[in-house]
């Protein structure tokens, strides 16, 4: 049938919180604490899904993969969020991707693929960063075969409710924009 890109439905949200958490849980283990990967939670991930679409000040976009019915994976894009550099929000110039998770029984089947260019085609920005756990190599090589690499900063994540802190790159693409 193929994969169909579309904007995330308040239908989705649950399907898209379950396979979030399932490529946690595979991606990042090794990386992020066990406990913290055994306690995601489907129903408040849901939750806050469903509380980010339906707020309209959220400049953030959300799309969709689908095979047939099946949610196979998600992403969301938008402007790049900046606090780490100068306290100013966002900095809409450039582009970020602030997530991309798709099913792990779907990694290599494309649907990443057709995730990250649905979301750069809809980001106008020459520059668009993303940050990804710099001991996922798995993704890092993802993005890279995009012409995302890294770009020299570094930060750390920590999960909600821990006091782990763990690498991050920032990874970026520079590209030509028609006006």
């Amino acid at each position: 049938m193929g994969i169909v890109v579309r904007a995330e439905t308040p239908g989705d949200c649950r399907a898209v919180a379950e396979l979030h958490i399932r490529a946690w849980q595979v991606a990042y283990t090794g990386i992020v604490p066990a406990g913290i990967l055994a306690a995601l939670d489907a129903d408040a991930r849901t939750q806050a899904r469903l509380d980010r679409l339906a707020d309209p000040e959220i400049p953030f976009r959300n799309l969709v993969a689908l095979d047939g019915d099946t949610v196979t994976g998600f992403v969301c894009f938008g402007p790049y969020r900046a606090q780490e550099l100068d306290g100013t929000p966002l900095q809409p110039q450039h582009g970020e991707i602030l997530a991309i998770y798709v099913h792990p029984d779907r990694w290599g089947t494309g649907v990443g693929d057709a995730l990250l260019l649905a979301a750069l085609a809809a980001l106008p920005q020459p520059e668009v960063r993303l940050w990804a756990l710099a001991e996922n190599h798995r993704a890092l090589r993802f993005y890279a075969r995009h012409g995302l690499h890294p770009d020299g900063a570094r930060a750390t994540y920590r999960p909600t409710g821990s006091d782990v802190d763990i690498p991050e790159l920032r990874l970026t693409l520079r590209r030509e924009v028609p006006a």
